[in-house]
């Protein structure tokens, strides 16, 4: 569902992204860990069209983004970390409006399910999204998603600023979308969380994709440890400080 070539991107004095290559196949939660300006928004902005790769190609459902942008964002929806809706709207009809932008048309009771299944109160449906927090501005986002027929999902550090009960929620309602096909890339700084609901992790460094992780065959303490291997820098290796959060890490 998503496939990235070689994808790089260049800005004056620093890559961005250094010839990334992924396959994400429909129904599969693909998280992506690293530090900042690892390059993992980067990734998910080529993905989207956002900006275009200096060489290199990405696909989404077998379509080349650049080349197609118009016919992927039929394919595509995307949660940045902050979801920005019409605040003096409520959030039936936000899900109204931008829905029909996509030119999907839906009855009420229609919309109120996709609200449902996103998991937003039913009480909250002709609230104004003025009053909603970031969990429920998120199941909008999710309801969006729903109602548009996406085939992939785009989440960029979804559950940052999330209490527990709301990050649990929220990744349950992306793991009930990647069983119906939906294909997942997920950016986030999360560990725990990425464990839980992706398939396999990636964790980039400096533009590249340092490792892949089945989260099947891995522990939290596993993916901690490899996270850390990766991350620091051999200035810091040669400081003693990698020797030290190993030990740590190797209690029981």
């Amino acid at each position: 569902m998503l496939k990235a070539i070689q994808l790089r991107k260049e800005y004056p004095g620093n890559v961005a992204l250094a010839g990334l290559t992924l396959h994400i196949r429909a129904g599969e939660v693909f998280c992506l860990l690293g530090a900042n300006g690892a390059g993992k928004t980067t990734a998910v902005n080529l993905f989207m069209g956002f900006t275009e790769p200096t060489s290199g190609q990405c696909f989404v459902n077998g379509v080349e983004v650049v080349a197609g942008q118009n016919q992927t964002k039929q394919f595509i929806a995307y949660i940045p970390e902050n979801v920005v809706l019409y605040p003096t709207l409520t959030g039936l009809q936000n899900l109204a409006y931008l829905s029909g932008l996509s030119g999907k048309t839906y009855s009420t009771a229609e919309l109120t399910g996709f609200l449902n299944r996103a998991g937003l109160q039913p009480d909250a449906h002709k609230r104004r999204v003025a009053t909603y927090s970031k969990g429920m501005r998120q199941k909008v986002g999710i309801a969006l998603a729903i109602a548009k027929q996406a085939r992939a999902l785009f989440l960029d550090e979804p559950t940052s600023g999330l209490d527990p009960l709301a990050s649990n929620e929220f990744s349950a309602l992306i793991k009930s979308l990647s069983r119906d096909g939906v294909a997942v890339l997920m950016v986030t700084h999360d560990l725990f969380r990425a464990k839980e609901i992706a398939d396999r992790i990636g964790i980039m460094k400096a533009g590249e994709l340092a490792c892949v992780l089945d989260t099947d065959s891995l522990t939290h303490q596993e993916l901690e440890a490899t996270y850390v291997r990766v991350i620091l820098s051999r200035a810091d290796a040669a400081t003693g400080v990698f020797d030290s959060l190993n030990r740590q890490l190797a209690r029981p």
